[in-house]
């Protein structure tokens, strides 16, 4: 019998102490130690492994030098949904553990779901802690997709009749929604608490990687937008999704966080309709609002999410400050960064921002890093402030510098394809991308500049 014992953890990041502390040294939140009951012996035998091994945890592993390692494509598999085989690197990997984080009510368990109806050639294990059988039906007569899915639907929380039934139904992919629900015979704290969400994900995560199973878990999040639950979570586990969005609007954007089979800076995009998700093949078409009349303020930037190229609308508003302070406020953008590109228009080029109210908007819901955007904030601001429109047909791609420089970015020439492509006349880069660049391929005007300076005489005189 293994002997128990307790210690305190904190609910924040996972740190373990042996004795209450006020403040966790790890993450430095205050009352977030809690104790439990943790349970450690030698005996220990992972649930999946007693019951389908009967209990033999002895491994013929030797080390190999790399050079004699034979290492073979594994085929992945590939879903109907091209978003989101695009942001895991090009189809699902066999043995890969894939968390999926958002907030409630975003749509998670409906993407998991479709997920898991739209791939029938594949057997699909869809194991909810968090629903009824009946609840999960319903969702699926919505999703229209039930009558030719191969998934099997389990209601549990203890792993070890998961793994049972794991060990009968033999599936290809698992999904468990979600991993706060389950509990584990080997820890005796609550289910949710640090330890049980560390113990259940180690279990699920041996089991994926010895059978080459690829297996999702649902995570909920907390109020500051992270994983809940110990921060080694997101460590243990291949690839982490964020699936965010407003609830208030139709699109939702699914980002990858952390990808160990590809690029860690995709997204896709879907939108939200009674009949599931959708989505959205050429996302330019709606962060770009239609408009009969031009507006001041409006600017369109050709920036870059991952490998895919994309044109987005930026909205900005100048007005005279009612108050004795200035407000800044920015919706998808970094506030610090509109900060200091209010300083170089002011310090640089006599612009008075200082006492008018400046709002940023980007489009569509979309949150940006892509430092091409900062040509198209500038311009917009300061078209709002002169009250002098924009041609909707022209677009931006450069990064300000401290100076007022137009900087270079990197692949400017899926940039201009895609503006291209999207039927714009022209495009406004900076003339240090002009190096090794062919304009005479490309219908659209390519116009260099390398200071604002050049830009505002081109577009306000």
């Amino acid at each position: 019998m293994a002997k128990s014992k307790s210690a305190y953890f904190c609910q924040n990041c996972g740190y373990e102490s042996p004795k209450w502390m006020g403040q966790c040294p790890s993450c430095k939140q205050w009352n977030s130690f809690v104790e439990e009951v943790v349970e450690k012996g030698s005996s220990k035998v992972p649930e999946w492994r007693s019951s389908t091994t009967g209990g033999n945890t002895k491994r013929a592993n030797k080390a190999a030098i790399i050079h004699e390692i034979v290492y073979q494509d594994e085929s992945r598999i590939s879903t109907p949904d091209q978003e989101f085989n695009r942001v895991l690197g090009g189809g699902i990997v066999p043995g890969s553990l894939v968390l999926i984080g958002g907030e409630p009510g975003i749509g998670k368990s409906t993407l998991m779901l479709q997920l898991a109806l739209s791939i029938p050639q594949v057997k699909t294990l869809y194991i909810s802690g968090e629903e009824s059988e009946q609840q999960i039906k319903m969702r699926a007569e919505r999703l229209s997709q039930s009558s030719k899915a191969n998934c099997y639907i389990l209601t549990e929380t203890s792993t070890q009749n998961i793994f049972k039934q794991i060990e009968t139904v033999q599936p290809n992919v698992i999904v468990i929604d979600s991993i706060q629900t389950l509990h584990s015979a080997q820890i005796e704290s609550a289910p949710g608490s640090v330890s049980q969400v560390r113990e259940c994900t180690a279990e699920l995560l041996r089991f994926a990687k010895e059978t080459s199973t690829p297996v999702f878990i649902v995570g909920h999040i907390t109020k500051d937008g992270s994983i809940a639950g110990p921060k080694v979570l997101e460590h243990m586990v291949d690839t982490v999704l964020q699936f965010e969005g407003d609830r208030h609007h139709v699109y939702r954007i699914l980002r990858a966080v952390k990808n160990r089979f590809g690029s860690a800076s995709e997204l896709g995009i879907y939108e939200m309709q009674g009949s599931g998700l959708r989505e959205v093949s050429n996302p330019s078409e709606i962060m770009i609002s239609q408009r009969d009349e031009p507006v001041s303020g409006v600017s369109i930037a050709a920036m870059l999410e991952g490998m895919r190229p994309m044109m987005i609308e930026v909205q900005a508003l100048v007005s005279n400050s009612a108050f004795g302070t200035a407000q800044r406020s920015s919706t998808g953008y970094d506030t610090k960064r509109l900060n200091m590109l209010l300083a170089v228009l002011e310090k640089r080029f006599g612009f008075r921002l200082s006492a008018q109210d400046v709002f940023l908007n980007i489009a569509g819901g979309l949150r940006v890093e892509d430092p091409a955007i900062d040509l198209a904030v500038v311009v917009a601001i300061i078209s709002s402030q002169q009250d002098i429109p924009i041609r909707s047909n022209l677009t931006f791609a450069g990064e300000v510098g401290l100076s007022g420089e137009i900087r270079a970015v990197n692949r400017i020439e899926q940039r201009i394809q895609e503006a291209e492509k999207l039927g714009f006349d022209g495009i406004f880069i900076s003339k240090f991308n002009t190096k090794g660049l062919d304009a005479k391929k490309y219908t659209i005007a390519i116009r260099p500049v390398a200071k604002l300076e050049d830009i505002f005489s081109a577009l306000f005189g």
